[in-house]
């Protein structure tokens, strides 16, 4: 198990010294910084006094060993843009990235973990029937499609949701919430039904050919020649039985929000850090996109490590395999 263990932390540096690598690219290979930073009129002088100040002038193994220390301590620069820290930037948006992820994964891990048992459990019945032939929207409609429908139906149509932004928002300090509020409720309600609508159906049509293949394993019909009740043959030892895959793409997908949140923030205008890394792709604002790379590739990174240990808890052989 240890062993397991320092391999999956050795793979973790290496997948982040791979990011780090391509962030650091950005400020060598897309545009010039200094352009980005001054106007047409700057003299020459400005120009090489700007690069001086930013190192970039200095050979490039010396910059990288730079970018790292500093990101190591989170500093990722001042933004082209805005002139304030990055790090300053990302925490004030993070607070709204992570709160649509976080409704978003729970109506997905919910609804799709319950549609899936029931569906599997009852295939042949027009109520799974129909939850399967709705569950297609999830799969087929692009994102942003899904966006702009639900925003006509709610938000124009019937004007019962706000249609974009973030409202009725609380400073706890150290923490700008909108989950305290009605308003900031009925603002959220929208984008994380969106952003949740493709990993419901992954995670729905996953545990249900699980429960399907486990419903007719010998072990359930052993269970019922017993005489266990169904509620138990179902609920402890049928579905029990799913979670080693189901924990894998639950893991992967709540990776897949945070990445996927950048459409889903586009189309609703939420002020988190998908749009952020949105506009600063259109003033090619380098340190802010860099900041963001790496951030995001470090949640998969934690999230992945998280479900490799779940992996234990639910099947402790894994570790004996891997040791």
């Amino acid at each position: 198990m240890f062993a397991y263990i320092v391999r999956r932390l050795g793979q973790s540096f290496l997948v982040m010294a791979v990011v780090s690598a391509i962030s650091f690219s950005l400020f060598n290979f897309v545009g010039d910084p200094v352009n980005n930073m001054v106007g047409q009129d700057a003299t020459r002088e400005d120009r090489i006094r700007i690069r001086q100040e930013l190192g970039l002038d200095d050979p490039i193994l010396t910059q990288y060993t730079r970018f790292i220390c500093n990101a190591l301590q989170g500093d990722f620069g001042l933004s082209y843009r805005i002139k304030r820290p990055v790090d300053d930037l990302i925490m004030e948006r993070l607070p709204a990235t992570l709160e649509l992820v976080f409704v978003s994964a729970i109506i997905a891990l919910v609804a799709g973990i319950a549609a899936g048992v029931y569906t599997g459990i009852n295939r042949d019945s027009w109520l799974s029937k129909s939850i399967l032939s709705i569950s297609l929207v999830g799969v087929s409609l692009p994102t942003f499609i899904i966006g702009i429908g639900l925003i006509y139906l709610f938000a124009v149509t019937l004007r019962w949701l706000p249609s974009s932004g973030r409202a009725g928002t609380i400073d706890l300090g150290w923490w700008t919430t909108s989950l305290l509020t009605v308003d900031g409720w009925r603002s959220i309600i929208l984008p994380s039904i969106t952003l949740s609508l493709f990993q419901l159906t992954m995670i729905l049509r996953l545990v249900r050919a699980e429960m399907l293949e486990v419903m007719r394993s010998d072990f359930i019909k052993f269970a019922r020649a017993r005489g266990l009740p169904e509620r138990s043959i179902n609920f402890v030892h049928a579905l029990r039985n799913t979670l080693i895959p189901v924990i894998t793409i639950i893991g992967l997908n709540i990776g897949g929000l945070i990445a996927y949140s950048v459409i889903t923030e586009t189309v609703f205008q939420w002020p988190g850090t998908g749009l952020m890394f949105i506009q600063a792709v259109d003033f090619v604002d380098v340190p802010i996109m860099a900041a963001y790379l790496v951030f995001v590739a470090l949640l998969f990174v934690i999230i992945n490590l998280v479900v490799d240990l779940l992996y234990f808890a639910v099947d402790p052989r894994i570790g004996r395999g891997g040791s």
